[in-house]
């Protein structure tokens, strides 16, 4: 499409936090192909805040998914009704001409065709959601490289492709409450932040070794250290600070994932493992050491900053079906000296860089 024919376009990327990282680099060369377009971008209300800011991009909607399915559950139909008629009309009104749906399944491509989007693509359409779109760009990139099928679709498409770099954007309300936050707790430049946390348990680490991290890192690097994670992770969160003797500042659901990327935006240092948070770590360019077992979504990052510790075994990766009865070797083999050896790597090269 050229550029005279496109003046609104719709993202919808519902979810995940990570997800919703990986995808922002398309923002970008959308803005690029179509400087005077209008972007909006459709997300779950737990991805939204990341977006919130973001300067390119005109506004975010938010479906909120969860309301949706409990009035359902509940039999609440007219309040259900109401609500997706408001959403229907918000959409509309908009008069999008292409929407890009970056989920590629059924409760993601459903909202371009609900807002009557002229042209609607989808990446890698599953769940029958090809017969919503006009067109269908089959995933592709090399899933080594950090964000390859978006770029992928970018090129597919006729955009530039957009290159490594992701972009989330918190709000500056979210960005102000973690100013605050830092500053009330007396924590300065260069602190450290764990994001030890995920849905899957496949994909963690282990408590005890989480908590002699803690301890090592604050005596090498003489900064404080920070937990960040959702309410669910409180309990886990506890004992890793429990186990530490070093003190740990535990803001784990504490904080909005707003106001948790605007923190970790100001840090010095990121140690995780494959969840949303760590990926904020990679969109704000800060040095991370990232850990993965049961999944391995990107090797290459194009930055120096950064460590991907990943063991390969046979059954690697094997992302929602683990077969080794709970064991999590491909975890297991990460050990503590690993992941302090990777972080005097990314000191290293950013005192190289100075």
């Amino acid at each position: 499409m050229n550029e005279e024919g496109v003046h609104a376009i719709l993202i919808v990327r519902l979810s995940a936090l990570g997800d919703i990282a990986m995808a922002s680099p398309v923002v970008g060369a959308l803005r690029a192909r179509y400087p005077r377009a209008r972007i909006v971008w459709l997300a779950q209300p737990e991805g939204a805040p990341l977006l919130a800011g973001h300067p390119e991009i005109n506004e975010v909607l938010v479906w909120p998914r969860g309301d949706w399915r409990r009035w359902l559950r509940t039999g609440r139909w007219l309040r259900l009704a109401r609500a997706f008629v408001d959403l229907r009309r918000r959409l509309r009104a908009e008069q999008f001409d292409l929407a890009l749906d970056l989920q590629g399944l059924m409760k993601s491509a459903v909202w371009g065709w609900v807002a009557g989007a002229r042209e609607r693509i989808g990446l890698g359409s599953r769940e029958g959601s090809a017969r919503l779109m006009t067109r269908v760009v089959p995933r592709g990139g090399d899933h080594a490289d950090l964000s390859s099928e978006y770029r992928h679709l970018c090129r597919e498409i006729g955009l530039p492709e957009p290159g490594y770099r992701l972009h989330v954007a918190p709000s500056a309300e979210d960005d102000r409450k973690a100013a605050d936050r830092l500053l009330d707790a007396g924590i300065g430049a260069g602190f450290t932040v764990l994001c030890p946390f995920t849905t899957r348990s496949q994909k963690h680490w282990f408590g005890r070794r989480w908590a002699e991290v803690a301890d090592r890192l604050h005596a090498e690097r003489s900064r404080p250290v920070v937990l960040l994670g959702g309410p669910g992770d409180s309990a886990a969160a506890e004992r890793i600070v429990e186990q530490a003797t070093a003190p740990v500042v535990n803001w784990t659901g504490a904080t909005g994932i707003g106001e948790a990327a605007a923190v970790i935006g100001r840090c010095g240092l990121l140690v995780g493992v494959d969840t949303g948070l760590t990926h904020v770590g990679l969109a704000f360019e800060r040095p991370t050491i990232a850990l993965f077992g049961s999944t391995l979504p990107y090797a290459h990052t194009g930055r120096d900053n950064v460590r991907i510790l990943y063991h390969a075994l046979p059954c690697s990766p094997c992302r929602r079906h683990p077969t080794c009865g709970g064991a999590f070797t491909c975890m297991r083999r990460i050990t503590v000296d690993q992941v302090l050896a990777a972080v005097r790597e990314v000191d290293g090269a950013a005192a190289g860089l100075a």
